[in-house]
């Protein structure tokens, strides 16, 4: 077994980094945390049930895909004990930000000793452009690697109480945060903001995410389902989620269209668009979290950027 470990952000780019001419084992974190409740205590009976439950719920995952998928690949990490070197490869963007402060979190509890270092995509060139790993090329990712950032004590200490604001019960604790550039997180700050933004605005009872697909929908006119999922794909700023969550998305808005074939919205979805009226009561679902908190316990007043708690 190598010294070396390589802990990659989804199977599509741990084919990728198999390929590449690095040494190392590599384990794949599945995991979404990004969405649904979660716990601080990573990888405990209670963690994995309360995220089994939130994805058999919410997608649909039977208990033998999760076993086999997701459980498997963790046992796999915690039976990796002998590695001093562990290496991360995540993203810029919310969906990957998450699951990394999550494993480092696991790490400090069951890794102490090991060197952690953080290989992270996003701003590569002098474009606006932010990449993922797989956008990249051979040696565009070699020479990440070559440069990768080797975290401090201080650094995974940090991480871990990132995890642990964002597992709380209150999301006023992350917004006073605003020491991200003290440490070697280049992209933990926006994605933060972005994770705020997902609460349901004052103005109208959408967050930003929602508020976005009704805005792409009047503005881009797509023909079809598919063409609104498209386009919120490709306009999403850096949330880096995938089709089925915003599939699921649109399944919430759906009394807000006056049809998907072609992408028509209703007066009211018109107004809720305009801030013109408000679709918090009717959206509010008591049992939705993002990270420890109640999604529809707070509200995020774009005007301030700030949280109230209802």
């Amino acid at each position: 077994m190598s010294s070396l470990l390589h802990i990659t952000n989804g199977d599509n780019f741990t084919s990728r980094l198999n390929k590449l001419d690095i040494k190392g084992d590599v384990i794949t974190w599945r995991e979404m945390l990004c969405e649904g409740k979660t716990l601080t205590n990573v990888g405990s009976e209670s963690f994995w049930k309360t995220r089994y439950e939130f994805l058999h719920k919410n997608y649909k995952v039977s208990k033998s895909w999760f076993i086999e998928k997701t459980l498997k690949e963790y046992r796999s990490l915690c039976n990796h004990k002998q590695q001093d070197h562990i290496v991360l490869w995540f993203e810029y963007d919310l969906y990957c930000q998450v699951n990394m402060l999550a494993v480092i979190s696991w790490l400090l509890a069951n890794r102490r000793y090991a060197q952690i270092s953080l290989v992270c995509s996003g701003k590569e060139d002098e474009s606006d452009k932010m990449y993922s790993l797989n956008e990249l090329s051979d040696e565009q990712l070699k020479g990440l690697y070559s440069n990768r950032k080797e975290l401090t004590q201080d650094d995974v200490e940090y991480a871990d109480y990132v995890w642990q604001l964002y597992c709380s019960n209150n999301p006023m604790r992350l917004e006073n945060l605003t020491d991200f550039k003290d440490y070697q997180f280049d992209y933990l700050g926006d994605a933060i903001q972005s994770h705020l933004k997902r609460f349901p605005s004052i103005a109208n009872g959408l967050n930003s995410m929602e508020h976005n697909i009704l805005h792409l929908a009047r503005e881009k006119k797509p023909d079809s389902r598919n063409g609104l999922l498209k386009s919120v794909l490709e306009n999403q700023g850096n949330l880096g989620f995938a089709d089925t969550q915003y599939d699921r998305a649109i399944s919430r808005l759906k009394p807000l269209f006056h049809s998907f074939n072609p992408v028509h919205l209703t007066k009211k979805g018109k107004e809720v668009l305009d801030n013109k009226t408000s679709y918090y009561s009717i959206i509010r679902d008591n049992d939705v979290y993002l990270g420890g908190s109640l999604k529809y316990n707070f509200l995020y007043n774009t005007d301030t950027s700030r949280i109230l708690k209802l």
